[in-house]
């Protein structure tokens, strides 16, 4: 039987980040990955010299994720997207200039909306989200935005750095926030692939003293009153004094002996995974440059698309590679992935047509998992964890458990609060024990 100060069970960006604070703290840290591979959704694929990510991700600058890199001293580099955008209405593609007068060239919008966009993009800047009532997406669009043309656009750009697709569901705070980043050209694609931001999240945890084992699947943990026990598939036992599951909510329900008296049912039923369908194609070259976008909306659709290689590098050669994503919601499995396949390659047709006589690679995700849960209307103030209250010494770390944020940038924070909390019980205990002594 092993034994270390913690175990970290999920080697993704959350469980990663969470390894490397506490080894930094002094604590003996074992981390332990189901997969042959660290990282989870953040892992990068490369096909015929071509770097895919698992769909689309973008790291939004000015959010926890840029933070916690900084903090952990993990450089990354590439670039955010030009405000050279496009949008298709009725099937038909629209030219759309992304900021100040240029606006004013566009010919999809009134000139009533132009002015009514111009004026919501300057006011947004000065939205006090601490001062905004619960309230969702819509109705806050409803309140703010008399053009319906408008209300289309913001949906559309909500979706696309969000994935939430339904404004209804979406709360109004976090979704507000998305739109400042993404009007301020806060997007940020990383060079390389997100693999690279996983390589260097690995190399600082076993720089820190992380031990980090792969292709160790658990089959059970159990807590006796004094320490938890990990039981591992290959007949080997750890004890630990913290657990922190970064594996995922479902995942953690399965795993850890009484899970269903605890806090973590209840999390689990009120939680709400978001999917989309997601298409990436390498192209040696675009057929139509003069048709070239950063971002493509889609009004009125679930559909986004965006071309990364405008702005960052994930290619040996230099491929033109796009990305098109079909939001899919909380789908519980009713999408065709064939429909949509076939759906996000007509939008791609549109976009740049002759494109399948230049595909170099090809990666299709018919039901991608881009977060297991998110703030909704209906939890509009759950701030899930990081401790189990029920179960000394377990926490929770994941894009699940968010405290507000979206994405990428709630799995690094997540990871980060679970072991600050860790650290700071320690030394509540540790100061206890020498005033008692």
């Amino acid at each position: 039987m092993k034994t270390y100060d913690i175990a970290i069970v999920g080697g993704g960006l959350a469980g990663l980040t969470a390894s490397v604070y506490l080894a930094r703290a002094g604590f003996s840290v074992v981390l332990l990955e189901k997969s042959a591979q660290i990282g989870g959704r953040a892992i990068t694929i490369r096909k015929n010299g071509v770097l895919f990510n698992l769909g689309i991700h973008a790291l939004y600058q000015g959010g926890a994720a840029e933070q916690v890199l900084n903090e952990l001293n993990v450089k990354v580099e590439g670039g955010a997207p030009a405000s050279k955008a496009g949008i298709v209405w009725n099937d038909r593609f629209h030219a759309f200039p992304g900021n100040g007068l240029s606006l004013l060239t566009s010919k999809l919008f009134s000139g009533a909306a132009l002015m009514e966009l111009g004026k919501l993009i300057f006011s947004l800047g000065k939205t006090d989200l601490n001062h905004l009532p619960p309230m969702s997406l819509r109705e806050w669009a409803e309140e703010s935005i008399s053009d319906p043309m408008v209300r289309h656009f913001i949906y559309a750009v909500c979706r696309a750095n969000s994935f939430v697709p339904d404004p209804d569901a979406h709360l109004a705070a976090p979704g507000i926030r998305q739109l400042q980043r993404s009007f301020r050209r806060k997007a940020f694609y990383v060079d390389h692939g997100w693999g690279f931001i996983v390589k260097g999240l690995e190399q600082k945890a076993i720089q820190e003293g992380v031990t980090v084992l792969k292709q160790q699947n658990v089959k059970q943990i159990a807590f006796d009153g004094v320490k938890h026990t990990i039981h591992v598939a290959d007949g080997e036992t750890l004890r630990v004094n913290d657990v922190v599951m970064a594996a995922g909510l479902r995942e953690s329900l399965r795993l850890f002996k009484g899970a269903e008296q605890t806090s973590l049912s209840r999390w689990g039923d009120d939680s709400q995974p978001i999917f989309a369908a997601c298409l990436d194609i390498a192209l040696h070259k675009l057929p139509k440059p003069d048709l070239n976008r950063s971002a493509v909306f889609f009004l009125g659709q679930p559909l986004f698309l965006v071309t990364p290689s405008n702005f960052s590098k994930a290619s040996d050669d230099g491929s033109a590679i796009v990305q098109v994503v079909k939001h899919l919601g909380t789908d519980r499995g009713e999408s065709n992935p064939k429909q949509d396949e076939k759906q996000l390659e007509k939008a791609l047709d549109l976009i740049q047509p002759g494109w399948r006589s230049e595909v170099a690679a090809r990666q299709f995700l018919p039901r991608m998992t881009v977060v297991h849960g998110f703030n909704s209307v209906n939890t509009p103030s759950k701030a899930i964890g990081p401790a189990v209250p029920e179960i000394p010494g377990l926490y929770v770390a994941g894009d699940w458990v968010g405290h507000g944020e979206l994405l990428a940038d709630t799995a690094f924070a997540s990871g980060k609060r679970a072991a600050e909390a860790i650290i700071l019980r320690h030394e509540h205990e540790s100061k206890s024990r020498s005033k008692t002594i």
